[in-house]
């Protein structure tokens, strides 16, 4: 579909299926995904409603707004951000332009904390998560952790508001706060009982040369403080690693989300701070090593 297409009779269904083609055409990865989706944003239909309306015509004005659309997403602008949210861990989280999208392999993270948490996952935890941008991770815990309270850090004021928001709006207000800081800087010995039972993260972990390289939906789109880890991508993680200690309770886990190949690098960086894996890396579905679980030894 073009602007040109504006003033034509053209179906909710031939909407759809002309958008699927031009995104094939231009070689994004999941065409007819987002062709439904963003037909149904413009509309304002969901997924049972684009199917019952499949024969109605677009009036101009919709014609109008599906061409917007479409074009937002051929010059790459991520779906997520076209539409304002992302469902994460089966939770609908609104977005700013200073979040990240929630990615699926940040789920290893989430997995690999509660696997780590064991038996202990109904006892009244305290949970921090570093540079909470949309508040994905910190949110996502505390729906699995129902006697949990956390808190969610970042340098930007703005995600901070995205987080509260969406807090607010899962109904979780009541156990999370939010904190201006850089990483934990403002962490040490907050919590209760003199540390942390569970600390989550997903830091910028591109090495700053990089971030040209990067696909365009994450170049143009994502926060560059959020993605930039520094001139070898490590700088959020050696930060991190050094606060640790004094931020975990005696029996608190550090889970970190690790970059492609950045493995080996950051066991070495938790090892020097004195930190012990609780087990093996957890990897992501394309069998990327993505969480990190670490704790103090005993």
């Amino acid at each position: 579909m073009t602007p040109a297409d504006a003033g034509t009779l053209v179906s909710v269904a031939a909407a759809r299926r002309r958008l699927a083609q031009r995104f094939r055409d231009a070689g994004l990865d999941t065409p007819d995904l987002d062709a439904r989706i963003l037909v149904g944003h413009a509309l304002a239909l969901d997924h049972a409603a684009l199917a019952a309306q499949s024969d109605r015509c677009l009036t101009d004005q919709e014609a109008d707004a599906v061409a917007a659309l479409m074009q937002r997403r051929l010059d790459r602008e991520p779906v997520a951000r076209i539409v304002g949210t992302r469902e994460f861990w089966g939770l609908p989280l609104a977005l700013n332009a200073d979040t990240l999208v929630p990615r699926p392999e940040t789920e290893t993270v989430v997995e690999a904390a509660l696997a780590a948490l064991g038996d202990g996952r109904r006892r009244p935890l305290h949970v921090a998560d570093l540079d909470t941008g949309s508040g994905a991770l910190l949110l996502a815990l505390l729906s699995e952790l129902p006697t949990a309270r956390g808190v969610g850090t970042d340098i930007s004021i703005a995600a901070l508001g995205c987080a509260r928001s969406n807090a607010a709006a899962l109904g979780f207000a009541g156990r999370a706060s939010f904190v201006a800081c850089d990483h934990a800087a403002a962490l040490i010995g907050a919590a209760h009982g003199g540390g942390f039972d569970l600390v989550v993260a997903n830091p910028p972990y591109v090495a700053s040369r990089d971030i040209a390289g990067l696909q365009a939906e994450v170049r143009d789109f994502d926060p560059h403080r959020a993605l930039d880890g520094g001139p070898d991508g490590l700088s959020a993680y050696r930060a991190i690693a050094g606060d640790a200690r004094r931020m975990l309770a005696p029996h608190g886990v550090l889970v970190l989300e690790l970059g492609a190949g950045q493995l080996d690098a950051v066991m070495s960086l938790t090892a020097a701070a004195g930190l012990v894996p609780t087990g093996a890396c957890r990897c992501d579905l394309s069998g990327v090593p993505r969480a990190l679980a670490v704790k103090v030894p005993s």
